[in-house]
């Protein structure tokens, strides 16, 4: 008496194989995920000058 049957072990063999057929298509490597922003120190705008009065001009 056999333990396994041929046909049986070939069918198992056939489903596994086919197991791996779910991706359609040609294979492809995902792209890699984008870099985090890094966030950059804003330092305050310098204050502008203040006018200088014209000594020709009366108000």
């Amino acid at each position: 008496m056999r333990l396994l049957h041929p046909g049986s072990v070939l069918a198992c063999l056939l489903a596994v194989l086919l197991v791996g057929c779910g991706q359609k298509g040609p294979l492809y490597l995902p792209k890699p995920p984008a870099p985090a922003p890094t966030a950059t120190p804003q330092t305050a705008p310098a204050p502008a000058p203040a006018p200088i009065p014209n000594p020709t001009v009366k108000p």
